[in-house]
């Protein structure tokens, strides 16, 4: 396709789709005219394997490949096993330990498995970046090490501030920032897409793509996405994060523990729904729809992508059986309790009235140890329930029931 014969409303129309969710485009002027040429683009993003599983945060950068995959894009899903056995040192305070090649290999085994629950196989190039790495050569590698400067690497925040600090920067961690960029002018990516930590990694790309004689890349930083404690980035090590490979019922009861005022941003980079439609649901919440009414449809929507819809439907009632506190009935049963007249129920009112605690001073006693659980995550003592809400409830080790507001 000729460039004239792409309208500017369809690249409008592609340019504002591909906006939503990022952080960053260097350059979008790059970015319009390879998208104004109407030919398949190439488009990078790299993973290093220092987990065997891929975690909800990885997604938000995957749903923008598969978003360039449907406009008819060629994505090349680069597994980082020579990098890997250096280790990122981005945004990381000391000396990151490398993996052994066998680590790097297992771990890369289940990535390829896990992308395409979001990919299309048909338009996703798996590559590792050992295929040119491992035949590069010394001389090569010295070669490339001479188009960067220390002073240059040194700009880096984290290098910039572990040097400030007299804490070890070790040499083999600047090769790192010059191999991903090698990795660009291996693929002749059109676009790289990374985190925002990435940024002068992704840079690095251009820098080596101008040098080689290649047309640069543009880059793309999404933003880091928060974990369940909605203060530090998901990360498996920090125990805050979502599985793409967790079961049904967990995948529910954690995205039901996600901190109120953090849920819109998880509808914005993990849900594929409209603006339009998150910005209706946020309204209802406004107008007083309870915000866990909110987090089960994402949960539904994402549970469905990972899963299937019919372990979706399924997935609040094995939520309940997981609850940690004893043992919990296959069956839970059900309980309707009356909203009354002030439009709203307290936890402490529904715990009575559903028959899980015997009066108010026990309600406070359970709440006080800790022990009573919505949907199978620990339940905020202020939380409001409005009519047609309807939750697994547990309080304490043997009291249990579904429990809807009518």
């Amino acid at each position: 396709m000729a460039s004239q014969d792409l309208p500017e409303q369809t690249l409008e129309q592609m340019l504002a789709e591909i906006r939503r969710g990022t952080d960053e485009i260097i350059l979008e002027e790059d970015l319009r005219r390879k998208l104004q040429t109407g030919r398949p683009l190439r488009i990078k993003a790299g993973f290093d394997p220092t987990a065997p599983d891929l975690h909800f945060g990885h997604t938000v950068l995957i749903n923008k490949l598969r978003q360039f995959q449907d406009m008819g894009h060629q994505v090349v899903f680069l597994i980082g096993d020579f990098t890997g056995m250096i280790g990122d040192p981005s945004g990381k305070s000391a000396t990151r330990p490398p993996l052994t090649r066998e680590q790097v290999k297992a771990n890369a085994e289940t990535y390829k498995e896990q992308v395409f629950k979001i990919l299309d196989p048909a338009k996703t190039e798996v590559r590792f970046n050992s295929e040119w790495m491992d035949v590069l050569g010394v001389a090569e590698m010295i070669k490339l090490a001479g188009q960067y400067t220390v002073a240059r690497m040194l700009e880096r925040d984290d290098f910039d501030k572990r040097y400030k600090s007299n804490q070890p920067i070790a040499i083999h961690e600047f090769l790192y920032p010059l191999i991903q960029g090698y990795d660009s002018v291996a693929l002749e990516a059109d676009v790289e897409f990374g985190g925002t930590d990435q940024k002068f990694n992704l840079l690095m790309g251009r820098t080596l793509q101008k040098h080689y004689g290649q047309v640069p890349q543009v880059c793309i930083t999404v933003p880091i996405l928060e974990g369940l404690d909605g203060v530090q980035k998901m990360s498996k090590s920090l125990g805050n994060y979502i599985g793409v490979t967790d079961a049904p019922g967990e995948m529910f009861r954690k995205l039901l523990s996600v901190p109120d005022e953090l849920v819109w941003r998880y509808f914005e980079l993990l849900s594929l729904r409209s603006l339009e439609e998150v910005a209706a649901l946020r309204a209802q919440v406004d107008a007083g729809m309870s915000p866990q009414e909110a987090k089960k449809q994402l949960a539904q929507e994402l549970i469905t992508r990972f899963h299937d819809a019919a372990a979706a439907e399924a997935a609040p009632r094995s939520a309940g059986n997981q609850i940690g506190l004893g043992d919990i009935p296959e069956n839970v049963p059900e309980v309707e309790v009356p909203l009354g007249e002030d439009g709203e129920l307290l936890l402490p009112q529904l715990l009575r009235l559903a028959g899980l605690v015997k009066n108010g001073a026990a309600a406070r006693d359970v709440l006080d140890r800790g022990a009573v659980y919505i949907d199978g995550a620990q339940a905020d003592r202020g939380h409001r329930f409005a009519r047609g809400d309807e939750h697994v409830i547990q309080a304490g080790k043997k009291k249990i029931a579904r429990v809807r507001v009518v």
